[in-house]
């Protein structure tokens, strides 16, 4: 029995040749040989609508490259189906549609390669970027965004994905290499702290408690310029730091109040004989031997007992006050020679006007910090004894500024 596209002969189904294949069996005749054709023409039919099922999945999804490979395997179990009908006009129907895809295909992966072009220009520009925690969390993204990215074609594959990641691993190896260092520069700054420990027990035991104070001092400073290290390793050491210094200070604080104490009368003719000196040398010139003078009346300031009598207050701010003049006269001066190097050959009235200049331009910046001061005093007031007292002696170390400027500008009008 003839049918267009096989035959039946002995009792055997056979599928004529096409696309270069020979005949072949593709079965038998079990009940008769029109049951048997008709057996093999819906076998095609069940093939051909798989043909049109993935023609139609193409036209209606997006990733239609995703669907080049289930064609190709298609076509190739059509070359062996066993079944009967116009194999030739389905295969070229998926090669027709394997060629629109590999268009699409390649016109993605052009436009693949544009982008992955950008991303490695984008990864170029903070490869060396040490805005560590900043930086990882962009290169995370950039390596999604470059993932999510379809291929390339092969000739291009190698080099942008070794390009890029020589990038991305360019910026984690400086990141390996900083954090690394950060440990070793960690282990040499536990080194330091622990022979602080080590100074602060050494003072703690010596005998005398002024020396054992003035170390004391001299090794919290050292602490607070040591390094940073890990807080769980820096703690203990800390606990056992500030212990020792705060037991330091009290051994050093009850010397002080146990040592003897002036006669009252005696200590307040002691303040008003230095108060006296110090407002003395706050009305003549700026001159070195004056300085030294007055550094050496506010060491002998500095040995009378901390306790004083009340009516010795309104001196001892009276004290600092004529101290602050003669410093900041002695500052004006060093100013005005950096300024002008000529400034002793000036005449007077010149001199005096140049003074005048800088110490009002002086006066202006302590005034806006007077006037910021209260200004947050007031905006940021909260219920405290603590607050309060830090507030009220930051105004009135500012205000004495002002008045001292002022004072000393009253002095250069007279002249």
């Amino acid at each position: 029995m003839e049918h267009p596209y096989g035959y039946i002969k002995e009792n055997k189904v056979y599928i004529k040749g096409f696309l270069g294949q020979e005949d072949r069996i593709i079965g038998e005749v079990k009940e008769d040989e029109a049951s048997t054709i008709a057996y093999f023409e819906g076998r095609f039919d069940q093939l051909k609508e798989k043909v049109e099922k993935l023609k139609q999945d193409i036209a209606e999804n997006q990733n239609k490259g995703s669907f080049l490979m289930k064609l190709i395997h298609l076509r190739e179990s059509l070359m062996q189906a066993d079944a009967l009908g116009d194999f030739v006009k389905l295969i070229e129907d998926l090669s027709a549609q394997e060629e629109y895809l590999n268009e699409i295909i390649q016109s993605n992966r052009t436009k693949n390669l544009e982008i992955k072009r950008a991303l490695i220009q984008e990864a170029e520009t903070k490869k060396d970027d040490t805005d560590w925690k900043e930086t990882t969390e962009f290169y995370k993204e950039l390596k999604l965004r470059w993932i999510k990215t379809g291929p390339v074609d092969k000739e291009h594959q190698e080099e942008i994905e070794t390009t890029f990641n020589d990038i991305v691993q360019h910026f984690f190896e400086n990141r390996r290499h900083f954090f690394e260092g950060l440990a070793l520069q960690a282990e040499e700054n536990i080194k330091v702290y622990e022979a602080l420990v080590v100074q602060a027990r050494e003072a703690h035991d010596f005998p005398d408690a002024k020396t054992a104070f003035e170390i004391s001092k001299k090794i919290q400073k050292e602490w607070k310029s040591a390094g940073k290290v890990p807080a769980e390793k820096r703690q203990p050491l800390w606990d056992e730091f500030s212990r020792l210094n705060n037991r330091i200070f009290s051994r050093y604080k009850r010397t002080l109040q146990s040592a003897p104490q002036m006669n009252p009368r005696e200590l307040m003719r002691r303040v008003e004989a230095l108060t006296e000196e110090i407002k003395g040398l706050a009305g003549k010139p700026s001159s070195y031997e004056l300085i030294g003078r007055a550094k050496e009346i506010q060491g002998e300031w500095r040995k009378l007992p901390a306790r004083k009598p009340r009516e010795a207050n309104l001196l001892a701010r009276s004290f600092q006050f004529f101290s602050d003049i003669v410093f900041e006269k002695a500052f004006l001066e060093k100013l005005v020679h950096g300024k002008y190097p000529d400034f002793d050959e000036k005449p007077e009235s010149e001199q005096i006007q140049i003074k005048t200049a800088l110490l009002k331009d002086l006066l202006k910046r302590d005034q806006a910090e007077l006037e910021s001061a209260q200004e947050n005093a007031e905006n940021f007031r909260v219920k405290s004894n603590d607050f309060d007292m830090m507030m009220k002696k930051k105004l009135f170390g500012i205000k004495r500024k002002v008045d001292v400027k002022n004072y000393i500008l009253k002095q250069l009008s007279f002249k």
